[in-house]
Formats: C-alpha cells, sequence, structure tokens
C-alpha cells in the first residue's frame, strides 16, 4: 500500500475511534442504519389523469358492455353512456336518455340536450365538450317515464364508476330523479335547487331538468337555472 494512502487510513481509524469513544461517554451503545427508501417512480407523461384513481371511463365503459342487466336493454336503440371532457371540472347526471339519446348513442342531444347546450356555452361560456354529461341509467325508459328504483341501483355502479374517473370538483344534477340519488334521500327539486350539497367529497349543484324549463319556460326558471349553473362553475374554478 501507498504511504501517503496508509497515513490516510490511519487517520480515519483514528478519528472513528475517537466518534465511538464520545458516544460511549454519552451513554450510546447501540445504533441502527436505516434502510435507503427506493426512489419514486416518476409519473408516466403519457397516463390519463384519471389514472390515479385506478378507474377510467374506458374501463367503466368495456365492463358495462353491452349491457342486459335490466329490463331496459329490450327496448333500447343504442346505448347511451357519456359525452364530454374526460377529466372535466364540472359534470351534469340527468335521469335517463330520452327518443333522440335512444338513437343517437350520445345524452342530451334532444330539445332538452339543445336547451342544455346553450345553458352551458351561453350561460357559463364554456363549450359543451369541455364538461361531462351522462345519466343515472344508460338506457332509454318506455315513454321517457322516471327509471325505476331497481333499474337506477343497477346502474348506479356505472354512475360511481364515471364519477371516479372523472373526479369532477363538482357535479350539476339536472331534475328530481339525479338530484335525489346523490343526496341519499327523496326530494323536492323546487327546495333544493340552488343549494350545496355533497356526494362522496364532492359539491353537488341541483338544479331543474331542461326538459321542466322546456314545459314551464318562464323568464323567472331560465334565471333561475342560470344562477345555479354560474354557481357551479365558479365553484369549479375555485
Amino acid at each position: 500500500m501507498d504511504r501517503a494512502l496508509g497515513e490516510e487510513a490511519r487517520q480515519v481509524l483514528r478519528a472513528a475511534r475517537g466518534w465511538l469513544e464520545e458516544l460511549a461517554e454519552e451513554g450510546v451503545t447501540s445504533f441502527e442504519i436505516a434502510a435507503a427508501k427506493p426512489a419514486a417512480k416518476p409519473p408516466s407523461s403519457g397516463a390519463p389523469e384519471t389514472a390515479q384513481t385506478g378507474t377510467t371511463l374506458e374501463a367503466v365503459r368495456a365492463e358495462l358492455g353491452d349491457c342486459t342487466r335490466c329490463g331496459l336493454a329490450e327496448g333500447r336503440t343504442k346505448l347511451v353512456f357519456g359525452d364530454g371532457n374526460p377529466n372535466a371540472d364540472l359534470m351534469f347526471v340527468g335521469e335517463g336518455p330520452g327518443e333522440q339519446e335512444d338513437l343517437s348513442g350520445l345524452p342530451f342531444v334532444g330539445r332538452a340536450g339543445e336547451l342544455l347546450t346553450r345553458m352551458i356555452e351561453r350561460g357559463i361560456a364554456l363549450p359543451r365538450s369541455e364538461v361531462y354529461i351522462c345519466n343515472i341509467v344508460k338506457c332509454r325508459p318506455p315513454g321517457n317515464r322516471t327509471p325505476l328504483a331497481t333499474e337506477v341501483s343497477t346502474c348506479r355502479h356505472f354512475l360511481d364508476g364515471q364519477i371516479e374517473a372523472v373526479q369532477p370538483k363538482v357535479i350539476v344534477t339536472l331534475g328530481k330523479p339525479a338530484s335525489s340519488l346523490l343526496l341519499g334521500r327523496d326530494i323536492a327539486i323546487t327546495r333544493v335547487r340552488g343549494t350545496w350539497h355533497e356526494y362522496k367529497g364532492i359539491p353537488v349543484m341541483p338544479t331543474f331538468h331542461p326538459a321542466f324549463i322546456l314545459r314551464q319556460y318562464t323568464e323567472q326558471n331560465r334565471r333561475l337555472v342560470w344562477e345555479d349553473l354560474k354557481a357551479a362553475a365558479a365553484r369549479a374554478q375555485q
């Protein structure tokens, strides 16, 4: 061994011996060496934002498949899953598909859908493509009747999957059935609309269904819904 290296090694040993003697004087007789933590894996730049929840809309749609879990499947033309931005801050949940939705496979494309689109794009200045829209049931109830409790309970798992995948900052429920489902009780929409609630930690704003506005087309009803949507959009931006 080189004499210079040998002397350096002896100095290191003397320093270590002195350090151990100081620890012994302070009463330290043993110590543990913590294992090094593995480096965290960097996030994949190509992964969707919803991947952190373990659920994606694609996975929920694949699980739903060509659903025949309830009687609504017998009369449908197309299954209506959802539409819009999969990472939307604002999510709209309606009751169920109507005739035009059943034919197209897209939610809210009939007269009520046209009104909802105008409210979104003109009322809160958001492109419809920037929000996410779906219904509590994915097949059209006969005659556009209110979905039965058994039909809602059968489809609820997939609605929850959509909510988990999108992770919206705010959910707007459109009408009594959707509002009752997410609020967990039978509600009167005229009493709860415009008031804040919560579903699985997500703020919920109930409001009138666009179909109700078409039936009761008054300036007051239009104004109330626009106020609700503006409040929801403002909270989603916080």
